[in-house]
This record gives C-alpha cells, structure tokens and sequence, in this order.
C-alpha cells in the first residue's frame, strides 16, 4: 500500500505510522513536501494531510481511495470533491490524550503570558533578578469560547487555580455543560456579556465558514482593556488586524498562540515582533501520549482499507 504524508511537517508521525504498520505488508511511505508540485504525485492509496490544502487535482493525480487525518479537524480537504470520487475520507476524535495535551498547553501559554516569561528568560541572561512582576492566575476570570473537548480539559485544570470559569457556546442549556462546572454560561447571542468579564479568553471552537475569523475588532473591544488572548485550536479563528492592532495599541495586554493563519507563519511576521505576544510551533497536540493514540487509530483505518473492513470516524 502506497501512502503519503502531504508536507513534511510534523516528522515524527511518519515514524510512529510506519512502527505500527505490518512488515510483511512492504507499505511504501512517502512524504509529497511542495503542494505545487502536483506533477511530482504519484498514485496512492492514502493521503495524510499534514498543513497542506488536499483538492480535487490531488484527488486526480493520487486516484486515492482514503483521505486521512492525523487529528481533528477537516477544514483543509475539499469534502465536496472527495465525495464526488467516492474518495472516504476520516478523522481522529480531539479527545483523549489530544485534549488533555492541547489543555496542557493552553495552561503553559496563560502561565507563560502572566508571569512574562521572555521578559523573564531575557533577565537571566542580563542578570537581572526580581524582575518582571508576574500576574497571579488565581482569582482571575477565564472565558472558553466553545466547549469541546479541549475546553472540558482544560477546565478540569484550571478549576485547581481558583479561577472564575465562563463558557461561550451554542447552547448553554445542554446536559454536557454541566460537566464543566462554569460559574456562568453564554449563549452566542449573549457572548459580549461573557466577554465583558473575561481577563483571559481561551479558543476552544471548531473551525468552519461560521467560525472563520470569529475574533474580531468586535470581540476584543468587548474584553476588558488588559485581557489575554490564548489560541491553540486554529489560527483562522482570529482576524489578524484585528489581533495586530489591539496588540500593538496595548489594549490587549498579550497573546499565546500556537496555531496561524498561515502556516509555518514567517519568521519575519510583524505579529512575532511584537513583546507581548508568546508563540510556539503548533505543536500543543504533538505529546508522546497524543501522538501514539493518533498514531495507532491512522494504523488502525490503514488496515480496515486493506482488508476492505468499514471505516471508523469517517465524514465520507
């Protein structure tokens, strides 16, 4: 069976992938590492998108049968084109270990933004002690715009902090959000309510056309002046200006993000200039437990392929 990682992001999937795959099966494993190169494709028989726009003229020259996600989320593969090809395509549910790693990084990034934590490096290395003046977490209110998953995860951990737990979402009156334990809920034609007492908003939403760029000039101008920004579920969910110019006016004190509008964003983004914006390389669901359970449904959907068994966690 031929398969191939589209982009050479994310390299240690490649390698859990091929430790989980039968020897005697001889899989060909291949990495396609310019999404303009589309003569370069070959065909195959599964596709593993890694940050790479999966469209009907990779469909074509692959002729691939299984279009597979390493994680969540499916906003990057024309679903519309696959479905028409009788190309299936699946994902990997963002619970599990892939939660409880993105939760675990939302917390660095909120710890990191509070206590200032280059100003802090810098010092060391300047020599200088007692200083910056950290943020206490304790005490604070933090807002989860959208309650999955991730945002379940995350509240568990925050809950030992102290803080004041808000919750953003569709329904609030739905049975899983008592499982939350928030001390107040909004329904999305109530967020500016929500917003209006949140120190630290943490994106939690699921990325889709309503979603796409959700934070706005309009949504940070509703946070108080001095709140935070955290972002590892997708960069898109931001308007870039907008996250710029409420940064850059230091109307928003500060912003954790792990994913980007574009990505690998540029190491020269204007964004990255910024002191009071903390980045990391999309990299909060990349743990050994994540990537393990990650790894072991992918092999799993594999072999299900080659033995023409039902897919699992398939959206076509």
């Amino acid at each position: 069976m031929r398969i191939i990682f589209c982009g050479d992001t994310f390299p240690a999937a490649r390698f859990l992938l091929q430790e989980r795959l039968p020897l005697e099966a001889n899989d060909e494993i291949c990495v396609w590492p310019d999404r303009n190169a589309i003569a370069d494709l070959k065909p195959a028989d599964v596709l593993i998108p890694m940050m790479f726009r999966i469209d009907a003229s990779v469909m074509d020259a692959t002729r691939c049968r299984l279009i597979q996600q390493w994680g969540s989320g499916l906003e990057g593969i024309d679903l519309e084109a696959a479905r028409s090809r009788g190309i299936s395509v699946a994902g990997v549910p963002a619970s599990g270990s892939n939660a409880d790693s993105v939760a675990e990084h939302a917390l660095l990034l909120i710890l990191a933004l509070l206590r200032q934590l280059p100003e802090a490096q810098a010092n060391v290395r300047k020599g200088i002690l007692g200083s910056p003046l950290g943020r206490i977490l304790r005490g604070r209110t933090v807002c989860l715009y959208g309650l999955g998953a991730t945002a379940l995860a995350l509240a568990w951990r925050l809950r030992a902090f102290e803080v004041r737990l808000l919750g953003i979402t569709r329904d609030p009156e739905a049975a899983k959000v008592a499982a939350f334990g928030l001390d107040s809920c909004y329904p999305i034609s109530r967020r500016d309510a929500g917003l209006s007492r949140s120190e630290i908003l943490v994106l939690c939403a699921r990325l889709s056309k309503e979603t796409r760029g959700l934070v706005d000039a309009d949504v940070l101008a509703a946070l108080p002046p001095g709140a935070f920004l955290v972002n590892a579920a997708r960069g898109a969910l931001v308007d870039y200006r907008a996250l710029y110019a409420a940064l850059s006016s230091g109307r928003l004190a500060g912003a954790g993000l792990d994913v980007y509008w574009e990505e690998p964003i540029s190491p020269d983004d204007p964004l990255l200039a910024l002191p009071n914006v903390i980045a990391t390389p999309h990299v909060a669901g990349v743990t050994d437990a994540s990537y393990a359970e990650i790894a072991d449904r992918v092999a799993s959907n594999i072999e299900r392929l080659r033995r023409g068994e039902p897919l699992v966690n398939c959206a076509i």
